[in-house]
């Protein structure tokens, strides 16, 4: 009788931690209903000496890269960016993309060709961030460099410090 005592008390404070956080986390994470995004424009062609790797995954056997002169963060708080993805067999995918750390969203503005010509995308929409193999690039700017859980960087300098130095996994969040 004890044990299913024990048992039953301790599921319901696994029900309860599970509960508060996701109550908490909502309240901390409040979106702002009246947000707008800010103007946009698009950057200068890709330059190779401007552009910075970032680890995606092991997994990846592609190269990930993003141009510094292109990095912004917006008064919508908006960090903006050029990813350049590159594989094995020497393809090339340039997109300028955009991250909402509020919300966990992304956005892809536009493709380019290597000459730098930009392609607004048709079909360009704030989605989730999820962690796939498509987006695990994104996820991991989100998470691993620009995103201080909610809080977007401060401004261009920070995002680019960030890029520059990515959150040790074991690190928490702010520890930077």
């Amino acid at each position: 009788m004890h044990s299913r005592l024990r048992r039953s008390f301790g599921g319901a404070c696994v029900a309860f931690a599970c509960w508060s956080g996701a109550a908490f986390g909502a309240w901390l994470v409040e979106t702002d209903s009246d947000w707008t995004e800010g103007e946009l424009s698009l950057p200068p062609a890709v330059e190779e000496s401007r552009l910075r790797p970032f680890f995606v995954s092991s997994a990846s056997p592609n190269s990930f890269f993003i141009d510094e002169g292109s990095v912004s963060v917006g008064a919508d708080q908006v960090v903006r960016y050029t990813l350049v993805v590159r594989t094995p067999g020497g393809a090339e995918n340039i997109t300028f993309e955009g991250l909402r750390c509020a919300t966990g969203e992304r956005r892809i503005y536009a493709s380019a060709r290597r000459d730098g010509e930009w392609t607004p995308l048709k079909n360009s929409a704030w989605q989730a961030i999820n962690d796939n193999a498509y987006n695990r690039p994104r996820a991991a700017l989100a998470y691993d460099y620009f995103c201080d859980g909610p809080a977007p960087p401060r401004d261009r300098e920070h995002a680019l410090r960030l890029l520059r130095s990515p959150r040790d996994v074991f690190q928490p969040f702010g520890a930077r």
